[in-house]
């Protein structure tokens, strides 16, 4: 079972930065896929990033450009850097892990493990 944590989610002004990290349990972090999602109130959860084991790196449409996925293998942990931050992305951001993966990254079927959520708010 992989263990994924969440941290540096916050309140920021829009226009603004935060830069996420989910920390994994697993030794063999370097063979995962690492995705974030996020989902909004009232809202289905949506694919933001992934991080492939490949090394390969995936965005949405609507986060290109501002927001850069990285992993740092030795630490076990994957970071979301968020720059030029909307109203529209305040939502709870969720990790999630699959050992190996395919390139079909963007659904939440492609994983098996989730981290709790951290909340991210952008006030305008």
């Amino acid at each position: 079972q992989v263990q994924l944590v969440e941290s540096g989610g916050g309140l920021v002004q829009a226009g603004g930065s935060l830069r996420l990290s989910c920390a994994a349990s697993e030794r063999t972090f370097s063979s995962y896929t690492i995705g974030w999602f996020r989902q909004a109130p009232g809202k289905e959860r949506e694919f933001v990033a992934a991080s492939r084991w490949t090394r390969n790196t995936y965005y949405a449409d609507s986060v290109k450009g501002r927001f850069t996925i990285s992993r740092d293998n030795a630490k076990n942990t994957v970071y979301l850097q968020m720059n030029g931050l909307k109203s529209e992305d305040t939502a709870v951001y969720y990790c999630a892990a699959r050992q190996w993966g395919t390139s079909v990254v963007a659904t939440t079927e492609s994983y098996d493990y989730w981290g709790q959520g951290a909340q991210v708010t952008v006030s305008s």
